[in-house]
C-alpha cells in the first residue's frame, strides 16, 4: 500500500542519555547520616531543528539531595531524544515540541535519576510525575499577561 507523502508524522527515532554527571562529594561520611534528606529537583528543556523534519530535543534535569546544609548527591542528566515531524501545522508543532516530545522522554530520565542514585549506594530516587502541558499553558499565559502590560 502506497503511503500518502502529506500524511502527517511524529514519530521517535531515537532515545539516549547526552550528558550524565554523578558527585557524592561528602562520601563516605555521608552514608552515615540517616536523616531523610530534602529532594530538589530543577527541569528545563530545548528543541531544535537538526535536518528537514528531524528534531532533537533534551530535557536537563538537575537533582540534589541535602540533609540540612550537606549534599548527598548531585546529579546532572540531559535526556535526549531525536523525533520525525513532518506535515505538521505550525501550531500543532509548537505542541508537539513542548508537551509532547518531553512527555515521551520524562519516563526515561526518571528511571536514569533512580538508577543513579542507587548505584551511587542511596535509596532510588523516584521524581513525580511532570504535567508538561501545564507547564507550557502557564508559559502562554505569562506571556500573553507581559504582551498585555506592555501594550497599556
Amino acid at each position: 500500500m502506497a503511503q500518502d507523502n502529506n500524511s502527517p508524522v511524529f514519530s521517535l527515532d531515537k532515545l539516549y542519555i547526552k550528558d550524565m554527571s554523578l558527585e557524592v562529594p561528602n562520601a563516605p561520611k555521608i552514608f552515615l547520616n540517616r536523616e531523610q534528606p530534602n529532594i530538589e529537583l530543577n527541569l528545563s528543556f530545548n528543541t531544535e531543528m537538526v535536518d528537514e523534519g528531524v528534531y532533537h530535543t533534551v530535557l536537563h534535569a538537575v537533582v540534589s539531595a541535602k540533609v540540612g546544609e550537606e549534599l548527598l548527591f548531585l546529579i546532572e542528566l540531559d535526556q535526549a531524544g531525536i523525533f520525525q515531524m513532518r506535515n505538521i501545522p505550525a501550531d500543532q508543532l509548537e505542541l508537539l515540541h513542548n508537551i509532547d516530545c518531553p512527555n515521551f522522554i520524562f519516563p526515561y530520565l526518571r528511571e536514569s535519576v533512580s538508577d543513579l542514585t542507587t548505584r551511587a549506594g542511596f535509596m532510588p530516587v523516584l521524581l513525580a510525575p511532570v504535567n508538561f502541558a501545564y507547564l507550557y499553558q502557564q508559559k502562554k499565559q505569562a506571556e500573553t499577561s507581559s504582551i498585555s502590560a506592555s501594550i497599556n
